[in-house]
């Protein structure tokens, strides 16, 4: 299927800050998304927090089971909006890489760590993880993704740190958080996977845990509507306990959720119509829901922050990876010959610090924090990190 006029196109792309000759068999997003996979650091999110620590249960999602289910539906919604499924996939595979051990209680506790230095976001360090952290080839460092992606992969930013950036490389990735313009419409399509991805999947561990009950969920309109659908189509599912009913009300949710994103983006783009890639940019933002969804979707996300995330068990372990991330940062800064020595050479110490505890997995800061403080800070709780 031809790609729309609108689409970002892969030969046309604005290449890579090291120029690289082009290859047989593949574009350039489809070489942004190959070396993601072989990257070190995407192999390292198998064993990083979404929203259960690594040592509660096999079962729940990490951070790379969320990002391939990240691409596949930015791929489905691709397809059917006539977008560039390969640079969608790249960003989605890439969008995590910068995530610290034990998810954002990690993050926080790192950018509190580095508050008088820089400061620590996600975003902008998955963004250092592509551009510099990986050392794979012999002519630079990081992946040398293309600009797409890597526009993509910085989907927020502060004004401090976009000017930053944008001393660094002049009219770069960080330019439209400056001038007001949009990302890609591939760009804002991963945006809008990434917040489905999340809610679908956190309803699904959050049952499984126990600490959400799928009754509850169901009193709100996205949930109850779709668990009606698949019982008048089931009714033997009613008397029934095990998970068929919530797979399947989740399932029709996503499919809901695809359909919608569908139909309201396009009609967007049948009424403005942009003429290329570029005419998209300087558009308002066109990848969206309709405004019940919308509506639906965030009603959704307030009664998971509130009975999930901030749920008394997940507060706990989230407390204690906390205390890990900070006793790790300062025992480094303090010790630096602790870490490996590429990151105990380099100048500024506290980045180095912040670039070496946000690479690591759950169990290996956790492996660590025992090796450098004598404790065992999850052992209360019941973990069981390997020694």
């Amino acid at each position: 299927m031809p790609l729309a006029p609108y689409a970002a196109q892969a030969a046309a792309s604005r290449g890579r800050r090291h120029p690289e000759p082009e290859v047989r068999l593949r574009n350039a997003f489809q070489r942004d998304r190959d070396r993601i996979v072989h990257s070190t650091a995407f192999r390292r999110l198998v064993y990083k927090t979404q929203v259960f620590v690594n040592h509660e249960g096999d079962l729940f999602r990490t951070r790379l089971t969320h990002s391939l289910e990240v691409a596949q539906l930015g791929r489905s919604i691709a397809r059917a909006l006539a977008l560039d499924e390969d640079l969608v996939e790249a960003i989605a595979l890439a969008h995590d890489l910068g995530h610290t051990p034990f998810g954002h209680a990690g993050q926080d506790a790192l950018h509190e760590c580095m508050r008088e230095h820089g400061g620590f976001e996600h975003n902008l360090q998955s963004l250092r993880v592509v551009d510099s952290l990986e050392q794979r080839y012999p002519g630079f460092d990081g992946l040398n993704l293309s600009f797409e992606t890597r526009e993509g992969i910085l989907k927020h930013c502060s004004r401090r740190d976009a000017l930053q950036l944008e001393a660094a490389e002049p009219g770069g990735v960080a330019r439209r958080f400056l001038d007001g313009t949009q990302p890609s419409l591939e760009a804002q399509l991963t945006d809008l996977a990434d917040q489905i991805a999340y809610n679908a999947h956190d309803i699904d561990d959050g049952v499984r845990s126990g600490l959400l009950s799928f009754d509850g969920l169901c009193e709100l309109p996205l949930l109850r509507r779709h668990r009606d659908e698949s019982l008048a189509e089931f009714p033997q599912l009613a008397g029934q306990g095990g998970r068929r009913l919530l797979f399947d009300t989740i399932r029709r949710m996503l499919s809901a959720q695809v359909h919608d994103v569908v139909d309201a983006t396009s009609a967007a783009l049948a009424a403005l119509a942009p003429a290329d890639a570029d005419a998209a940019r300087r558009a308002p933002r066109l990848l969206r829901f309709s405004d019940t969804m919308r509506s639906d979707s965030a009603a959704l996300k307030r009664h998971l922050f509130a009975s999930l995330y901030r749920h008394p068990q997940v507060r706990r372990t989230t407390d204690v990876a906390r205390e890990v991330v900070q006793d790790l940062f300062v025992a480094y800064v303090a010790a630096p010959q602790e870490m490996p020595a590429d990151f105990a050479a380099r100048p500024d110490r506290h980045r180095a610090v912040a670039d070496y505890v946000a690479g690591m997995t759950d169990r290996f800061a956790a492996r660590e924090h025992r090796r450098l403080t004598g404790r065992d800070a999850f052992a209360a709780l019941g973990a069981a990190y390997p020694a």
